[in-house]
């Protein structure tokens, strides 16, 4: 099934700070339980495909010898290297490419990790691919988050609303492709995984209760591929005054409570027996 959306590779350009200080982190208890169920040696290697500002990468260095951290905005890899620098983390290694050209030799990998990222991503050749990239026994995990729009929460719906209407207004409506998701419900990732070879090993799920304040949300949408800064530009404080007056009237003490899902659905390159 041809699944090929294409999403212009600059969407987040001017994103990266944004996306440092306002990306939810992923619980505790999810990594943990990546760390389980993967079983690195230490001694390996780990690449975080469309890495952000390394979200996935950070919390897992410390079971790799090596870690790639590739994302294709140069802004992201930025961050990256001076994340690493700050905390001494010589063996994380911050890479410039789209994940569907990077050069990586095969069997190289423990652990293959990619981030609110896969659906952006031509998702057959990167199955593909990141199924050579693997050792045998290695894992790829798809790890993804709840937005603070999408949620039944009557803040939730009044974001969503406000934020379609902005994108309207700026004409930034089509910044990301219409229809991007049919794809993925009609081909879901594990029915991709699978025609690449991989084994499925399970999906786990983790709530988290987390309350915003408007300016963490305004900054939060800042880091987005659809209200990016470049597109606010000079109707910033127009914005973020719309959002004040749309959100405050649902504040309690001056926070908006989302309970975020967390999920990590990992595949497994099956060890010859």
């Amino acid at each position: 099934m041809d699944d090929q959306v294409t999403f212009d590779p600059h969407l987040y350009q001017g994103t990266a700070g944004y996306y440092e200080r306002f990306r939810l982190p992923y619980p505790d208890a999810m990594i943990a339980d990546l760390v389980r169920r993967a079983a690195p040696s230490g001694r390996g290697r780990l690449l975080d495909l469309a890495c952000g500002t390394g979200q996935l990468a950070f919390p897992l260095r410390d079971r790799f010898t090596d870690v790639w951290a590739v994302d294709a905005e140069p802004g992201m890899t930025e961050v990256v290297r001076a994340k690493a620098y700050a905390v001494g983390a010589d063996h994380v290694r911050a890479v410039t490419a789209r994940a569907e050209d990077l050069d990586a030799g095969p069997g190289g990998f423990e652990l293959i990790v990619i981030g609110n990222a896969f659906h952006r991503l031509n998702r057959s050749l990167v199955a593909r691919r990141a199924y050579t990239w693997l050792k045998p026994g290695g894992c790829l995990a798809l790890c993804w988050s709840t937005s603070p729009w999408a949620g039944p929460r009557d803040w939730q719906q009044a974001l969503d609303r406000l934020l379609r209407s902005w994108q309207n207004t700026l004409g930034a409506s089509g910044r990301v492709p219409p229809g991007w998701d049919r794809a993925r419900q009609q081909d879901p990732d594990h029915e991709v995984l699978s025609r690449a070879g991989f084994d499925a090993a399970g999906c786990r799920e983790f709530s988290v209760e987390y309350h915003w304040t408007i300016p963490e949300l305004a900054g939060h949408i800042r880091s987005t591929s659809f209200l990016p800064p470049s597109v606010l530009a000079d109707h910033a404080s127009e914005f973020d005054a719309a959002l004040r007056d749309e959100l405050g009237r649902h504040t309690a003490d001056d926070r908006l409570t989302e309970t975020v899902d967390f999920a990590c659905e990992l595949a497994r390159r099956t060890a010859p027996a």
